[in-house]
């Protein structure tokens, strides 16, 4: 009675909120046109008859999941042909990128708003055989709705931090029972399963984390590393940057390096987390007082200007093993503010030594691999962070590619979850189909 009532009211809030969430998404579009796109997707209708039965969803909610989902796709692939999945996403970014890992037969869409009403003409019209949601998405509505239409769902890359569960467990009225209709989590990390079990999940088997089977990008990476050789001086690297962190880091800089031409910096390159946030990052950068150079203003090679400044901002989409092929050293984005830290793993396989702050909670256990493999460094802050970097920039470079040899091995070491989710998820399949 309690959980019902739970989500009883919880599905009216979002009914009440559903205005609120057009607005957003209509405002979003103006940066980002594929926001305006397919909205009747948003809440569950959609034009023309059901789709036939017995495909695959698997549900990717931004860039990040999307790309992860890339070796779980190849491999289901592999290992069932002919398959056919449906798609769905709730970002622009991650419905651009989900089209690439499209074939003839798939289907892709946005994820309904998580009313009552909405998912069920969801699954009423894909008739998905079972679902697979990406590493945190659990949803009351669309958990229920799928248990009542017999559909089994499995949380794939799972992870679960401290803070989630106990978030979660302030809920547990809503959030247990969505996670108690979970058929299957396949868990990045024993400590990540077994937070689950406390969160409600029925079952739970560990199976690695996805994001190592993820390869660079080798054209982009060779293209990076040109791009580094033709500078001549060395790039430190903030990656996938988040708020708050962009303006400690110029300040940070800008203490270290303070009276120095730009000759004798290395080249700061700011790559931020969400792309809405480009034009943002490019005015910290000018209210610093720092020359700033635009990825986004040339092609395959910077212009010659471009060398001479003092920021370069990434503000391109897909291009990470540029930027890891370009740097000499990173800092991880998300571990100098309580933000739990992004991944660390693309970073490694491209052999880019990193700094990581004191927040790394979303991806611990690859934290802490990294840390005993040599292909990281723990800091405290951005000003421990960057005397460090100075160090090590200005060293021979034998420090340097002692971690970027140890973050390749690291990387490689832990690869083959695709292949084990793969065949769990295909388990629940029917033997054809």
């Amino acid at each position: 009675m309690k959980s019902w009532l739970a989500r009883a009211l919880y599905g009216w809030a979002l009914r009440l909120a559903t205005p609120l969430y057009l607005l957003k998404l209509w405002r979003r579009g103006a940066a980002e046109p594929l926001y305006r796109a397919h909205w009747g997707e948003r809440l569950g209708l959609y034009r023309g008859p059901a789709a036939e039965p017995g495909r695959l969803w698997l549900h990717a909610v931004s860039l990040g999941e999307t790309r992860a989902a890339a070796p779980l796709i190849a491999a289901l692939r592999a290992q069932r042909p002919g398959l056919k999945l449906l798609l769905t996403h709730g970002t622009a970014t991650g419905r651009e990128a989900g089209q690439a890992l499209l074939q003839p037969g798939d289907d892709q869409a946005w994820l309904p708003y998580d009313t009552p009403g909405a998912t069920r003409r969801f699954l009423r019209h894909w008739r998905p055989a079972a679902g697979v949601l990406m590493e945190t998405e659990i949803w009351p509505s669309l958990q229920h709705s799928a248990r009542r239409a017999g559909v089994p769902m499995v949380l794939a890359n799972a992870r679960l931090s401290e803070k989630s569960l106990r978030q979660g467990q302030r809920l547990a009225a809503l959030m247990r029972p969505a996670a108690g209709a979970l058929s299957l989590a396949l868990s990045q990390t024993e400590a990540d399963g077994e937070r689950l079990a406390q969160a409600g999940v029925p079952r739970w088997e560990r199976a690695g984390n996805l994001k190592y089977d993820l390869r660079p990008d080798e054209a982009l990476l060779a293209r990076g590393r040109a791009w580094r050789a033709a500078l001549g001086r060395p790039v430190l690297l903030g990656a996938v940057t988040r708020e708050g962190e962009e303006i400690a880091l110029l300040r940070a800089f800008q203490r270290r390096y303070a009276g120095r031409s730009a000759a004798e910096r290395p080249l700061l390159l700011i790559v931020p987390r969400h792309p809405q946030r480009f034009d943002e990052v490019a005015a910290l950068v000018a209210s610093q007082g720092l020359s700033l150079a635009r990825r986004s203003a040339w092609g395959e090679t910077p212009p010659a200007e471009a060398a001479q400044a003092e920021v370069w901002l990434g503000d391109s989409l897909r291009e990470m093993s540029l930027y890891y092929g370009l740097a000499d050293l990173a800092l991880l984005g998300g571990s100098f503010a309580p933000l739990g830290g992004q991944n660390l793993i693309e970073a490694a396989a491209c052999g880019c030594p990193l700094l990581m702050g004191p927040h790394t909670f979303n991806f611990a256990e690859a934290a802490e691999l990294a840390l005993q493999a040599g292909a990281a460094r723990r800091v405290a802050d951005l000003d421990e962070a960057l005397s460090q970097a100075q160090a090590l920039l200005g060293e021979s470079g034998a420090e340097r590619a002692l971690m970027a040899e140890a973050a390749q091995r690291f990387a490689t070491a832990h690869r083959g979850a695709a292949e084990r989710m793969a065949a769990r998820i295909l388990d629940l399949l029917p033997a054809r189909g």
